[in-house]
């Protein structure tokens, strides 16, 4: 039978070592970072990879390769998130990073279809769903990870700061990408500069692997050493929680719909549909993400002081009229581009600095990682990494008004489900 040590003292002074905390959020960032640059270049991977006679028909092809790599969290879940509760966190920390350092590496050098055919695209996907893999465990890992290591009444304080390393590396991407296509003509990126941003995550995803090789284990067993509980035990113990794994789900899938929205979804509608200049889109990416990520903080400190329950149930209702400000962005002009991208930043902010932690705490000790690991994939593969097709397929459809409802029933489904579980005192911290 396995136990888990909660907040301990060793273990909050552990976590507050800088380099710990740095090569767990650094770690994280890098993950986002590989994960986000692939959809902010989707309209230069479409062409060299699935070249087609529209450019936003190669657009929506890579945009689909995005959403099989989400298809994969689910699985990468399952097994590592298993291991993970019956084995230990940091080895498997080490794993994910390893996994989305490689294939990064590879998409950095891959030929195109120009050079090796069908294959370019085949090997493109496998990239892909190894990054899925990877970003399947990372994300629920780190929640559980920090829930675990945080000293009481610091849960959300935490959790915003390490929400603070992800923002870090999803502005990183469209930083990276920004530059890129300002220093570089159209023709060399299309040719070869998009390589530039998938090397860099590389680089920098090598260094955070060495650097996470001595973070602290926070699964301590009373058993003997070596010894772990079977898989079937860690999953009766999730399916004693189905309520949770239900609220884990839509919690999720509220908040990535709403972030892959702005962070891909409406970059790529500003630059293939309405044609705006590609630095100008990537600077106001980058603007909102430093505008989001600068209220995290914030975010973590409030939810503490008046509950996380309380907090998150306010912020997910408040991101239902904020969906429909999409729909202000309907003709060409970098200012409304603008305008919709800050007003959303607020609400974003509070929603994305908040659902890791609420949802690992959701879930017991014993199946913490495996319940949101899959919850999470599952939200995110349903929900989020389609976003940004849904956005563009519906505008090409002239159908736009269809989308913020789809996300606005979303944001009212975490919410009630929610509070069902706050009720049935499946809530274990925060409540």
């Amino acid at each position: 039978m396995a136990s888990l040590s909660y907040r301990s003292r060793t273990q909050a002074g552990a976590l507050s070592s800088r380099r710990a905390f740095l090569a767990l959020g650094g770690g994280n960032a890098v993950e986002w970072y590989d994960w986000m640059v692939y959809g902010l270049l989707a309209s230069y991977l479409g062409p060299q990879f699935f070249p087609s006679s529209s450019s936003l028909s190669s657009t929506l092809s890579a945009l689909v390769v995005f959403a099989v790599g989400f298809a994969a969290r689910p699985l990468g879940a399952l097994v590592f998130g298993t291991l993970a509760d019956r084995l230990g966190r940091r080895g498997i920390m080490l794993l994910s990073i390893g996994g989305m350092v490689l294939s990064t590496g590879v998409l950095a050098v891959l030929p195109t279809h120009a050079s090796i055919g069908v294959w370019a695209g085949v090997i493109l996907v496998v990239c892909r769903i190894l990054q899925g893999l990877s970003t399947g465990i990372e994300a629920p890992l780190n929640s559980a990870y920090i829930v675990e290591m945080a000293p009481e009444g610091q849960t959300a304080r935490y959790g915003g700061i390490i929400s603070v390393y992800v923002q870090s590396g999803i502005i990183a991407a469209s930083l990276v990408a920004f530059l890129t296509t300002t220093f570089l003509s159209t023709p060399a990126m299309e040719a070869w500069g998009w390589r530039i941003p998938f090397a860099v995550g590389a680089v920098v995803g090598a260094l955070f692997l060495w650097l996470r090789r001595n973070l602290p284990e926070t699964l301590h067993r009373s058993s003997a050493p070596g010894a772990a509980p079977p898989a079937s035990q860690v999953w009766r113990e999730v399916g004693r929680n189905k309520l949770a794994l239900l609220a884990i789900i839509f919690v999720v899938a509220g908040a990535q719909a709403l972030n892959y929205t702005w962070a891909t979804g409406l970059p790529n509608l500003a630059r293939t549909a309405y044609d705006e200049d590609p630095s100008a889109v990537f600077a106001v990416s980058t603007l909102s993400g430093l505008c989001i990520a600068a209220l995290y903080p914030l975010a973590g400190r409030l939810a503490d002081r008046k509950r996380i329950s309380r907090t998150f149930i306010v912020t997910r209702l408040a991101a239902v009229p904020l969906v429909f400000v999409v729909l202000a962005y309907r003709a060409p002009g970098m200012v409304l581009f603008t305008a919709v991208m800050m007003i959303g930043a607020p609400v974003l902010a509070f929603t994305m600095g908040l659902y890791n932690t609420v949802s690992a705490t959701l879930m017991p000790m014993s199946c913490r990682v495996t319940g949101v690991g899959i919850g999470y994939a599952v939200g995110v593969a349903g929900f989020g990494g389609t976003a940004p097709y849904i956005l563009l397929w519906l505008q090409d459809r002239g159908v736009s008004w269809v989308f913020p409802v789809y996300v606005a029933v979303l944001c009212l489904l975490s919410a009630l489900f929610y509070t069902l579980a706050l009720r049935r005192s499946s809530v274990r911290v925060g409540s």
